[in-house]
């Protein structure tokens, strides 16, 4: 179980993130269509295996975020018509990336996988025109076996002093 000490900034400065890993996916297309790998186990870390996986429609315009979990790894799949603008702020104290936001815009036809760790803030909003759908499949079940734990998310939507802009 990973475990990180939390520590928001007092501003944050532009840059990559570590542990933050977004890979362009190919398309294998032929003239049925297209076929896209959203994962395979050996390009992943053991202990960022998903352990269950969803899909969620966003409004042109709407985000979702910005939230941060204490020990799951999300891995996000942007694909097809959509356009996003994704979000990233370290704050793991024990980080040689700490204090950062990083900011990626993902296009209409690209596809794109994120992995983003604990203790990494994210946010996403659709910046297209359509609703668009994101895959995300993430290490840890939502609310726990049976979803009889504490879900494991810290939120910051709705923090009236949140450091977490979405600009």
């Amino acid at each position: 179980m990973r475990r990180f000490t939390r520590k928001e900034p007092a501003h944050f400065v532009e840059g990559i993130i570590d542990g933050v890993v977004a890979t362009p996916l190919a398309a294998h297309a032929d003239d049925r269509g297209w076929l896209v790998e959203l994962f395979r186990r050996d390009e992943l870390a053991a202990d960022d295996a998903p352990a269950m996986a969803y899909v969620s429609q966003t409004e042109p315009g709407a985000a979702r975020g910005p939230h941060e979990h204490a020990e799951q790894t999300d891995l996000f799949v942007f694909l097809g018509d959509g356009r996003w603008r994704l979000f990233f702020w370290d704050i793991r104290a024990d980080s040689p990336t700490w204090g950062r936001r990083q900011r990626i815009d993902v296009g209409v036809g690209q596809r794109l996988r994120v992995a983003v760790p604990p203790g990494v803030v994210h946010a996403y909003r659709n910046t297209g025109t359509e609703p668009a759908w994101v895959f995300n499949a993430a290490n840890r079940l939502y609310a726990g076996e049976g979803r009889t734990s504490t879900v494991d998310e810290i939120r910051h939507e709705n923090r009236a002093d949140s450091p977490y802009q979405l600009d």
